[in-house]
């Protein structure tokens, strides 16, 4: 057993935030695991890597695309709500989510609990927290505007997306572990052209604002 189990999605971004949060990491006795890209393996390995080390707490940290004005490239934040974007039926404008269709994510048998499309990373949810940290987990990032509007359509609370985050939270809810996420917002969401995105500033924000929450 460890006290905090620190996930990071991809290889690229372990390798700027691994040098910025080893100390803290082993200053809690943690670990820090890269749990894979995208939501399917996401799920998979935070479920494999919960098994093995049992930590008391889990944190995801990566970065994610800004989907309105609300969070500036190179900022970081914290998240307490988190959506599930891609999972029903249909597509662009005619999509329906799978709560809309009537059929929960996942529902524990033990517990009672029901999760639809969004997903409280924290057990114990702290009821004065925003309905605008929401962070949209998607399967493929957006291409375009129009993709950004229609996930907004669905999910106007929704400040930004990623691609993991969803799929992390419900293996550690039904691990009955804490998850707290954090992410840099390294581009604006739809923009796919490089030379806009600041990807070292939004890691070095996340790696800043999980450091403190390693030690907290």
């Amino acid at each position: 057993m460890i006290s905090v189990l620190v996930l990071i999605p991809t290889a690229f971004e372990l390798e700027k935030l691994q040098p910025l949060l080893a100390d803290s990491v082993r200053r809690a006795d943690g670990v820090i695991q890269t749990c894979g890209f995208g939501p399917i393996l996401a799920g998979i390995r935070t479920a494999q890597l919960l098994a093995i080390y049992q930590p008391r707490a889990v944190i995801l940290v990566g970065i994610a695309g800004a989907l309105g004005p609300q969070l500036p490239v190179g900022t970081a934040t914290e998240f307490s709500r988190i959506a599930c974007y891609g999972i029903g039926a249909g597509s662009g404008s005619e999509f329906e989510t799978a709560s809309e269709l009537g059929w929960p994510q996942w529902t524990d048998p033990e517990f009672g609990d029901s999760f639809g499309d969004v997903i409280e990373p924290a057990i114990e949810p702290d009821p004065g927290e925003s309905a605008d940290s929401m962070l949209l987990t998607v399967c493929a990032a957006s291409g375009s505007t129009e993709d950004v509007a229609f996930r907004l359509n669905k999910f106007p609370h929704a400040v930004a997306e990623d691609m993991e985050a969803f799929s992390v939270a419900l293996a550690c809810r039904m691990a009955r572990i804490p998850l707290t996420v954090i992410r840099g917002i390294s581009n604006r969401a739809g923009d796919r052209d490089k030379a806009n995105w600041n990807v070292s500033a939004a890691l070095e924000a996340a790696a800043e604002l999980a450091a403190l929450r390693i030690l907290t």
